[in-house]
């Protein structure tokens, strides 16, 4: 791409660091010899004739594998900076190309590849931690993001995990042996990328770049991998919260007219306030302003979401004047349509997605019936509720017709596997995805996982028999996490079908598959987090702080 897409000062960078990665490579079949080798006098005879394999293999063809290797490296910084190209102003953003549906299965052999690729990624992040923090706030600084919004470093710890399994997959040998290669070079990768980040941190400071400023949280060894900072499962309550708020009308209160923060309400408190002598009602709108105002300034939402949840301020502090539970902020309609909202706009992040176009026109149309109401009932969002939902299944009712002969073909071959029978993993080329080799039984870990106890495999496909069309899962798949939707999971429920929710692509996944990525941690439910249970944590944190002070 055109340096100009980015900043001269990070094309700079991306040019440096890539005239370095073929080294870089180098070192890491040196490495990854060594580690096999260090290997072999503890492995039986069949596992060291399958690695002594590996070693003639890497010397052999170490050239091509380093093509593969700076290829995938190539393409994968050139779509990184590709999405930071800055817009222009007044220019619209082109649409991105959606991609073509297709169907990708995955079988066991798919999901071991996965392990190993996580395994490795998390190798890295957490043997150069230190380091990605400090390089990220140094690249951060040569974009102009002081406040770290987002790593902009195109070389993070997945874009060197993806690329050396591209150059795996250049061995001429079995996917046993392209795996065994990614396993062993974990480790030397990890500590050859610790060096690199720090020496590129260095090289950065004398260039004079002044890191930015980041937030960041050290944690105690071994809990690296916790939420995000600043985030909590307490959710504070608020009709104890509603005993703290000011209620700057009352008249041994000085009060100017002017609250912190009033030019970005859509109502002032005292448009509302005036209307009524009761303290705390007037203490309750005081902490319903201040919770909008909240999740207004929520990073994690996404802009168009939160204006459109800012537009049901003003409503939502008059219905709070006449509904005593508007403060149960779990139960509650109100606060129930604003997290619905929110969690499913998070699950299709394109804003070009059509789907996403249609999701939010409906929360506009619902929200300005809502607003328009002179009378503000919990019954309004009770309707607003049952409006978004239909929607919701309307939506998946268009995804399964879009897949309609996925299904039917997946059907069939369930039934097939139920029966016993045998069938190509391709579907008679109806599958977009190549056959898949069994990993060898010579080139198992050598330290296999142990057997789930029968409880913890109850467990698992509890959990299983749990999800439904519709659901949500977070899961690794094909070297990068994704949010996908379950969309039809089969009769006997062997193979389900999963939606992206960033693309049209689809997933059918076998189940033992999926039960792989459970017990490995590659599969994970999704909980709807609440945005108003944040903004009440953090209103709580303003009011002790100014308490303290």
């Amino acid at each position: 791409m055109p340096a100009s897409a980015v900043s001269p000062a990070l094309q700079q960078f991306v040019d440096d660091e890539m005239l370095r990665a073929p080294l870089l490579f180098d070192q890491l079949v040196e490495g990854t010899m060594d580690h096999a080798r260090k290997a072999l006098p503890a492995l039986p005879p069949l596992q060291r004739s399958a690695i002594g394999d590996l070693m003639q293999a890497l010397l052999q063809h170490q050239a091509r594998l380093a093509d593969y290797f700076m290829r995938s490296l190539e393409e994968q910084v050139r779509a990184e900076l590709s999405q930071a190209r800055p817009v222009q102003a007044g220019a619209a953003a082109k649409p991105a190309a959606k991609k073509p549906t297709t169907l990708a299965l995955v079988d066991e052999d798919e999901v071991a590849l996965d392990v190993e690729l996580s395994h490795t990624i998390e190798a890295i992040k957490s043997t150069a931690e230190y380091e990605l923090r400090e390089l990220q706030a140094f690249v951060s600084a040569l974009v102009g993001d002081l406040d770290v919004a987002r790593d902009h470093n195109p070389f993070r710890a997945e874009t060197w995990a993806r690329a050396a399994w591209a150059a795996a997959q250049a061995l001429p040998l079995s996917r046993g042996h392209q795996v065994a290669f990614l396993r062993h070079a974990s480790t030397p990768l990890a500590q050859l990328l610790r060096r690199s980040y720090a020496a590129a941190c260095s090289r950065l400071e004398g260039m004079g770049i002044e890191p930015a400023s980041y937030r960041t949280m050290i944690l105690p060894a071994g809990s690296r991998r916790g939420a995000r900072p600043g985030e909590t499962t307490f959710s504070p309550d608020l009709y104890r919260m509603r005993e703290t708020m000011p209620a700057p009308m009352d008249s041994r209160l000085s009060y100017d007219g002017q609250l912190p923060d009033a030019g970005a309400r859509r109502e002032r408190w005292t448009d509302i306030a005036r209307h009524t002598s009761n303290r705390v009602d007037r203490q309750a709108i005081e902490l319903v302003s201040r919770l909008f105002d909240a999740m207004q300034a929520d990073e994690r939402v996404p802009r168009d979401v939160g204006l459109l949840i800012s537009r049901l301020h003003g409503p939502a502090m008059r219905l709070t004047l006449r509904d005593g539970d508007m403060l149960d902020q779990d139960k509650h309609p109100l606060w129930r349509f604003v997290n619905r909202l929110a969690y499913e706009a998070e699950m299709a992040p394109d804003p070009d997605d059509p789907e996403r176009v249609r999701l939010l026109k409906v929360a506009q149309a619902t929200i300005d019936q809502l607003a328009s109401e002179p009378e503000q009932t919990s019954a309004l969002y009770k309707w607003a509720n049952e409006r978004l939902d239909g929607f919701l299944r309307q939506r998946l009712t268009r995804r399964l017709t879009a897949a309609a002969s996925h299904v039917g073909a997946l059907q069939k071959l369930e039934d097939k596997l139920a029966a016993g029978h045998t069938v190509p993993s391709t579907l008679h080329g109806m599958l977009d995805v190549p056959h898949l080799d069994t990993v060898p039984a010579e080139l198992i870990p050598e330290t296999p996982p142990t057997a789930p106890v029968p409880a913890e495999g109850a467990a698992r496909d509890a959990w299983l028999d749990e999800l439904q069309p519709g659901h949500w899962v977070r899961m690794f798949l094909q070297g990068r996490w994704v949010h996908a939707q379950l969309l039809w999971p089969g009769e006997r429920r062997e193979i389900w079908l999963f939606g992206d929710g960033a693309s049209d692509a689809t997933w059918a996944v076998r189940r033992a598959a999926l039960a792989l990525m459970r017990e490995q941690g590659l599969l994970k439910g999704l909980k709807q987090r609440s945005i108003v249970g944040t903004a009440a944590a953090r209103v709580q944190q303003q009011v002790s702080s100014g308490a303290a002070a």
